[in-house]
């Protein structure tokens, strides 16, 4: 039987995050496998995936910010923002002659901090039920909302100039939700002439680090972190004893003991250092908000 954990793996491109989850489950032999953030197929990097039990931590690292390196060509446009996209238009003399260093920066620092984003129409954002880059690939003209959020860093790394157009390398650190193509996309028409994303790798999803995944031709030794040990990386940590994770895992409340959290959500662990669940609060008691399969342990 597969042991319950969450796995790092580096996305190549050209596969999908799915591909990714199925090529999990035929390495370890197992069904119930999920990931937390899609990539898409052109971008690389960090997928968080979790196996058997853990994959009800997932709901808690999905939120996470993130850390992505990517790179931005400025000069064209793509239906899609990215480079999978027929290219649309292409900027002319004219509008490259308004473009400068100190406009690039002002543009860049325009979409920094808390925005208003309109996500790209082939994101993976669900219309009526259906992902809008469905919709988008069947024809329809899909607008999505504007939604707030955090780009608490748009760093220009490096700029190349080549034949009608400049590419940009960029890190960004941002919340969850924010979709670079959609910088990418804003920055160039911000500055007159257009822009798309190229390149896009994840390298952080809160305090998982690509640094620490493995290759997807790794899955079978690859080596699980264990349910406490992921749920300490995302929550924080609140040990119970014997009494209090049986109470917990019998739906029980801990009561009077509330102010032993600090934040929202905390991870239960035993004195096994097994993984409980995920506890809140509730008026003066504690209760569980997530409890781990009792197979997990």
């Amino acid at each position: 039987m597969v042991s319950p954990g969450i796995l790092l793996v580096d996305k190549p491109a050209g596969l999908t995050s799915h591909d990714v989850v199925a090529r999990t489950r035929r390495a370890l032999g197992t069904r119930k496998v999920g990931h937390a953030g899609t990539l898409d197929p052109m971008a690389t990097g960090l997928l968080v995936i979790g196996v058997e039990g853990a994959t009800r931590l997932l709901t808690y690292v999905v939120g996470a910010d993130k850390t992505y390196q990517a790179t931005i060509r400025l000069g064209q446009t793509t239906h899609t923002d990215d480079a999978d996209g027929e290219i649309l238009t292409r900027a002319s003399d004219d509008a490259w002659s308004a473009v400068t260093a100190d406009g690039i920066a002002a543009g860049v620092s325009a979409l920094t901090g808390v925005i208003s984003q309109v996500p790209s129409s082939v994101s993976a954002i669900k219309v009526d039920g259906r992902r809008a880059y469905d919709r988008v690939r069947e024809g329809e003209e899909v607008v999505l909302a504007a939604r707030e959020v955090t780009v608490s860093r748009f760093d220009v790394l490096a700029q190349r100039q080549g034949s009608g157009f400049i590419d940009l390398d960029v890190v960004v650190d941002c919340s969850s939700g924010t979709y670079i193509r959609s910088l990418a996309r804003d920055l160039g028409a911000d500055l007159g002439v257009g822009g798309h994303l190229t390149a896009l790798r994840r390298s952080r999803v809160g305090n998982f680090d690509v640094a620490d995944a493995v290759d997807i031709d790794e899955l079978v030794d690859a080596a699980l972190m264990t349910p406490a040990q992921a749920a300490a990386r995302v929550l924080d940590v609140l040990d119970v004893s014997a009494a209090e994770a049986t109470d917990l895992r019998h739906g029980k409340r801990l009561e009077g003991q509330a102010t032993r959290l600090h934040g929202a959500h905390a991870a239960a662990v035993d004195e096994d250092g097994v993984l409980v669940g995920v506890v809140e609060k509730r008026g003066a008691d504690l209760k569980s908000a997530m409890n781990m399969p009792e197979s997990s342990r």
